[in-house]
């Protein structure tokens, strides 16, 4: 309301579905974790997380926000997600915690070091990469990846990882879920850096599920999969484009 407000932007349709939201998705939850104590997952925990994903990735609720603030909208979603699956439905197993220990950063490093050498070889090859020809400077990289880690990584290795492929796992075994997951990833990214069906960042960007999946299930830990995630976005836009 104070963002909406400040910019002129304010509209009572808007401040009604942000105040309903998180009601009706913590209704749906504790249905979920009073019908399924062993924590297998039901179609309410998927109804809900396909309403989240959808709603970020094809940006529903965008235009309540200054366009320069519209982060804000995936972040309040993302708070709704952790209030609903962590407090009211009480999902185990999730592994967020952003108190990153030194196995996260040598998880994270190494899944980042195995996949980047076939993705960079891939994406010169398809056509998709392009080497820069400047190098970077150490502060705004640095910067980029913290942006990166806090604002990308960790929202979506939450919800592809802790939550959606931990509810696969109890259903289909952890491989079947690990592909399903990172299957699912790359086909978030299907309308990124272009107006039509970008294949080859679908294809990237499911191979990169696939380590950034592994990297989560190892120690069940978001840090060490956001760690994966923030370095190969990092290096994407600071080495190649």
């Amino acid at each position: 309301m104070l963002v909406a407000c400040s910019a002129g932007i304010f509209r009572w349709g808007w401040c009604a579905l942000y105040a309903l939201l998180p009601v009706i998705v913590g209704s749906l939850l504790w249905q979920a974790r009073r019908a399924d104590h062993p924590q297998r997952g039901t179609w309410l925990d998927f109804l809900v997380l396909a309403t989240l994903g959808l709603a970020v990735d094809l940006r529903w609720f965008e235009r309540a926000w200054p366009p320069h603030l519209a982060i804000f909208n995936k972040v309040l979603l993302l708070d709704l997600g952790i209030v609903g699956f962590g407090v009211v439905r009480g999902l185990g197993g999730v592994g967020f915690d952003l108190r990153l220990r030194l196995a996260d950063l040598k998880v994270g490093l190494r899944e980042f070091l195995i996949y980047t050498p076939m993705a960079v070889a891939l994406g010169l090859a398809t056509g998709f990469l392009h080497l820069h020809h400047a190098w970077p400077r150490t502060l705004p990289l640095l910067g980029a990846w913290c942006f990166t880690f806090l604002f990308i990584a960790v929202p979506e290795e939450l919800f592809f990882r802790g939550w959606l492929q931990n509810l696969l796992e109890r259903r289909m075994g952890r491989w079947p879920a690990l592909g399903v997951t990172a299957l699912l990833f790359g086909l978030s990214h299907f309308n990124k850096r272009a107006l039509h069906f970008n294949w080859r960042y679908v294809l990237l960007a499911a191979i990169a599920g696939v380590f950034y999946g592994r990297a989560w299930r190892q120690e069940r830990r978001v840090g060490a999969s956001a760690i994966t995630h923030a370095c190969v976005d990092t290096m994407w836009g600071a080495f190649l484009r």
